[in-house]
């Protein structure tokens, strides 16, 4: 029997999707089941990478927390986002990718029975962090309207209870791509200052917005500096995701609890990765968003190959949902179609959020450029019969 933090977890159900494809050992597949890319780090990355090969001060324990250079460097990359001065000594702390973030902050800040409160769908890995950290995941539901996905900021403010200990907010979401709107943070941010709870602010993507929409920090609002924890990664921006180099930027009054957590939990990043991740922070940035318009157009090709199914329209991110309840189908039945007759690889969202979520089916579409997505809507469809 499982011990009780591990308690109404689940797979990802990538690594399933994944291995079938791969198994399947066929170019023809289209690979839209992982949040995989084939666009480049930046220049300079993979040399500075190799360098530090041979550089013994790469090869070490020490710092802990992570050098000294990275982060000064990504606590001068949220303070330039969120317009807020973060001292890198006092804010800042590396660590093994994103999600090591996340959960670092999910163990120094939760109590057993803690709520937190998390839009819905979400990605299942987030769930299971908040479960394994001894806390409650609250779903609020994101409203499906003209073919996009729409934050409900009355749901957001009838979830938070007395048990309520932290929002988890991430935007552009995953796998949604929805994107909050100042409108839509001023709701989240006034209701973390009345309920007196902690912002955990997941920027995995924060800048991968399509169609022009603005960049948004929450800090930025009013009593959210002191209350704000952002973690960010080289993983998608950069499209670094074999290195595992992530940070957290928060108030100082937590940042010594973060420091024991991140300590006992993976001791120290990867030397090795860190400089390279200083190469990419300290960067043309210019050329994130030269990705980003690359994977506008991929997601626009998308939407036009699946225009007579009921696809919601990403705002940002790297990947789409596709509602399968109109085909009468479920996301997991879908995908096995798809693979079989399509060849396409998609990965079905149970256990992604609510009941609902195994109503969908994830296309990401970070991976294939846009002459290989030609003929995608031809291959649904004859997957479908």
């Amino acid at each position: 029997m499982s011990v009780s933090r591990l308690r109404g977890m689940a797979g990802i159900g990538v690594d399933r999707l994944g291995d079938l494809a791969d198994r399947a050992d066929s170019a023809a597949i289209l690979r839209l089941e992982n949040l995989d890319t084939d666009l480049r780090p930046p220049p300079g990355v993979a040399a500075a990478t190799h360098a530090a090969t041979l550089d013994d001060a790469a090869n070490s324990y020490l710092p802990f927390l992570g050098s000294d250079a990275l982060r000064r460097a990504a606590a001068a990359h949220v303070s330039r986002l969120s317009g807020h001065d973060y001292p890198w000594q006092q804010t800042t702390l590396i660590t093994a990718g994103g999600l090591n973030g996340i959960l670092n902050c999910l163990l120094a800040l939760l109590e057993p029975g803690d709520e937190v409160l998390m839009l819905d769908p979400i990605y299942i890995g987030l769930i299971n962090r908040v479960r394994l950290a001894g806390g409650v995941p609250v779903f609020v539901a994101c409203e499906i309207i003209a073919g996009t996905w729409r934050f409900n900021r009355a749901a957001f403010k009838a979830a938070v209870t007395s048990r309520t200990r932290l929002v988890l907010m991430m935007s552009p979401s995953m796998p949604s791509g929805l994107v909050l709107s100042a409108d839509d943070w001023a709701t989240v941010c006034a209701t973390c200052v009345d309920a007196n709870c902690w912002l955990l602010y997941d920027a995995a993507m924060e800048r991968l917005l399509f169609d022009g929409l603005p960049y948004l920090h929450p800090a930025r609002w009013p009593g959210m500096a002191e209350r704000t924890i952002t973690v960010g990664a080289v993983s998608k921006e950069y499209r670094m995701i074999g290195w595992r180099i992530g940070w957290i930027v928060a108030p100082p009054r937590i940042i010594n609890d973060l420091g024991l957590v991140t300590i006992s939990n993976v001791v120290c990043p990867v030397g090795i990765a860190q400089v390279a991740a200083c190469v990419a922070l300290n960067s043309d940035q210019s050329e994130v968003a030269a990705a980003r318009d690359e994977w506008q157009r991929r997601r626009d090709r998308m939407l036009a190959e699946l225009s007579k199914f009921a696809v919601v329209k990403p705002q940002g991110g790297w990947s789409l949902l596709m509602d399968c309840r109109p085909l009468g189908l479920t996301g997991a039945e879908l995908s096995e179609r798809l693979l079989a007759l399509g060849q396409i690889a998609a990965t079905p969202m149970t256990g992604w959020g609510s009941a609902r979520s195994a109503d969908f089916i994830r296309f990401v579409f970070a991976n294939e450029p846009v002459a290989r997505l030609h003929g995608l809507g031809e291959r649904v469809a004859r997957a479908l019969g």
